[in-house]
């Protein structure tokens, strides 16, 4: 059986498991669930990307003149995390390097989550620390899969995205070659709305490097809707498969490597460098409202 931890309040509950960190259900007072599920058309719920977001080419790390395994996304994922704290309203999770994470990210690294439920609103504030005496290359990414339909709703037609505060008439994005970032793609927004359908991912993800957001609403037009937030990510991807019952809403830190790029992991494009001793802090938030 998972390991896993449920808390929340009066209007929403959130369950947690150790492995991974991974949030597995967020439940409105009414009992309807807003996360996926799993299935067949995708395993995961809402896996944490450390230390990459996306891929590298060949599936390798290099750096130093070394050459190192990592997969798509990376392997906090796959992680066993311990608990720090487990309470009523929020608990707290742990992922530290050992030497079989140094053979795939050959760095000293610390990672921290905090899950909580205040007020109705599910927040995840990920700490990440360099505990070494060299430089930490890093990519974080959340990757949340939501109903779609949202709860209540019929069907996943009429369903759409809107960006807050952010003048434009189009998003500016990028589409991926066998996982790694390739040409650029302007999508267009019709007023500051993106109607959402299977079509938009019949070619992958959309990419949003460098977006300059920090909000969206996901609606229904019957009414369900949530609200996200977050601080410290720049970047924005959004994925389904078509026709699959999910959407994913990703801050991001980095992304994938551009086609064609495969140098030394310090230079890769998009990667935060942690100075050692240094910490970085990054938060998403979701509030949902039901119909």
């Amino acid at each position: 059986m998972p390991d896993t931890h449920r808390f929340g309040d009066d209007t929403l509950t959130a369950t947690v498991s150790a492995d991974g960190a991974e949030l597995h259900s967020i439940r409105d007072a009414a009992g309807r669930e807003w996360l996926w599920q799993a299935g067949p058309e995708w395993p995961r719920r809402a896996p944490i990307l450390f230390p990459i977001v996306g891929r590298l080419p060949g599936d390798t790390l290099h750096h130093a003149g070394q050459a190192h395994r990592l997969t798509q996304h990376g392997f906090a994922r796959d992680g066993r995390f311990g608990w720090t704290s487990r309470d009523a309203a929020s608990c707290a999770l742990h992922l530290s390097d050992d030497a079989a994470t140094r053979e795939a990210f050959p760095f000293a690294f610390s990672l921290a989550v905090n899950w909580t439920v205040r007020d109705g609103t599910l927040a995840c504030t990920v700490t990440v620390s360099n505990p070494g005496d060299s430089p930490l290359p890093f990519s974080l990414g959340a990757h949340p899969a939501f109903a779609w339909p949202l709860p209540g709703s019929a069907s996943p037609l009429g369903h759409r995205l809107s960006f807050p505060g952010l003048e434009a008439t189009s998003l500016s994005a990028r589409r991926l070659t066998g996982g790694l970032l390739d040409a650029a793609e302007s999508i267009p927004l019709m007023d500051g709305t993106l109607p959402l359908h299977p079509d938009l991912f019949a070619a992958d993800a959309i990419v949003l490097p460098g977006f300059p957001g920090r909000r969206l609403h996901y609606a229904a037009p019957d009414g369900a809707a949530l609200e996200m937030e977050w601080e410290g990510y720049g970047d924005l991807g959004l994925w389904s498969k078509p026709g699959a019952p999910f959407l994913c809403l990703e801050p991001w830190c980095g992304t994938a490597a551009p086609l064609g790029w495969n140098g030394d992991f310090l230079e890769k494009p998009g990667v935060s460098i942690l100075a050692p001793g240094a910490v970085r802090e990054f938060r998403w938030m979701v509030k949902i409202s039901a119909p």
